[in-house]
């Protein structure tokens, strides 16, 4: 972990849903060989990203626990609805408009939302301003037609 400030890279579903998009971000978070914190404020949420988490490709699983769970601390991907990091992961993931919290030992953290939500897109709005007011290392992805990321900002 670091205590440098961390990039906080916003992440605009247009034509993808968070169910198609989350594994992937985590499958390169842990390429790079960190471990990753989701969190969401909806209980309901975790628990759904926790079942395709498992399932989300034939040959394929992601390896993880609940923050509530055994062994917390020694999972590669922790799904929370808490402010703490009990696996001391370099990524956190925002899937809802949960509290970012405190982002010092964070190396990334990623604010993903669904631009078709008009509440979503208005939170990331403001979220977006106030970090931006606070001097944090910001990048904006947004999908192509084709579904591919492209940092726009």
């Amino acid at each position: 972990m670091s205590d440098a400030q961390p990039e906080i890279w916003f992440y605009h579903l247009e034509r993808s849903t968070l169910d198609q998009v989350l594994p992937g971000l985590l499958e390169k978070t842990r390429e790079r060989g960190w471990r990753a914190l989701v969190r969401a404020a909806d209980r309901r949420l975790l628990e759904d990203i926790d079942e395709r988490l498992w399932t989300y490709r034939d040959d394929s699983f992601l390896a993880h626990g609940m923050a509530s769970g055994p062994e917390a601390a020694r999972q590669p991907i922790v799904l929370t609805e808490s402010l703490e990091n009990p696996n001391a992961a370099q990524a956190l993931f925002i899937v809802d408009g949960s509290e970012l919290g405190e982002t010092k030992g964070f190396d990334r953290c990623f604010i993903i939302f669904d631009g078709r939500d008009e509440a979503a897109l208005t939170g990331a709005r403001v979220r977006w301003k106030a970090l931006k007011e606070q001097d944090a290392a910001l990048a904006y992805w947004k999908q192509t037609p084709e579904g591919r990321w492209e940092k726009a900002a």
